[in-house]
């Protein structure tokens, strides 16, 4: 298991040891900030250095693909250094050529086949990167996902407390200002 692997298993295991939030259907929980965005960093440091594992894998097939094109020279030179040695008589010169081209068709096939292979092992591991870097984008999409939701909660939960006291305090002073002036008005009599 990864590096990166691990810190989404402890992300997802501190969310599910996290209290929920009191009347919110088990869908919203209490964060500490501090110790998600401490796991969040990390990931996003360590997220680097698995994408520079895969692009050395993929190097790697480039290198596959460069010693299948050498084999394949190699291959071809082979056969153009029998087809010289046979050039000595008719009968041999025929059979040179027709075991040369057999030859060049044969290193071609192959050679192909070498390219063509490590081309799609290239490319698979090179698909393989980009689902793993999606999954782990969509992953960190969703924690930030829930961190905001969790933070807008406890925002309008604190938005409505405070206009609450703000009308409570509101009508308080509104009663004493009418008191006041129930008190102004026999005296003016």
């Amino acid at each position: 298991m990864s590096r990166i692997e691990q810190l989404i298993s402890e992300i997802e295991t501190y969310i599910d040891g996290c209290k929920t939030q009191p009347f919110s259907n088990n869908k919203k929980i209490v964060v500490d900030k501090d110790e998600i965005e401490e796991l969040l960093v990390e990931l996003r440091l360590r997220t680097p250095e698995e994408i520079k594992k895969y692009q050395k894998i993929i190097s790697n097939k480039e290198a596959i693909l460069s010693d299948a094109s050498r084999q394949a020279d190699a291959m071809l030179a082979q056969a153009s250094k029998q087809t010289k040695e046979l050039l000595d008589e008719h009968e041999i010169i025929q059979q040179a050529y027709a075991k040369a081209d057999e030859l060049v068709r044969s290193a071609t096939v192959q050679g192909q086949q070498i390219i063509d292979q490590a081309a799609k092992e290239a490319n698979a591991y090179r698909q393989s990167a980009v689902r793993y870097t999606d999954e782990m984008l969509k992953s960190l999409q969703d924690i930030i996902s829930h961190t905001m939701d969790g933070a807008k909660s406890r925002f309008e939960s604190f938005s409505h407390s405070l206009e609450s006291s703000y009308q409570i305090v509101s009508a308080n002073r509104q009663e004493l200002y009418g008191g006041a002036q129930e008190e102004a008005a026999p005296a003016e009599e």
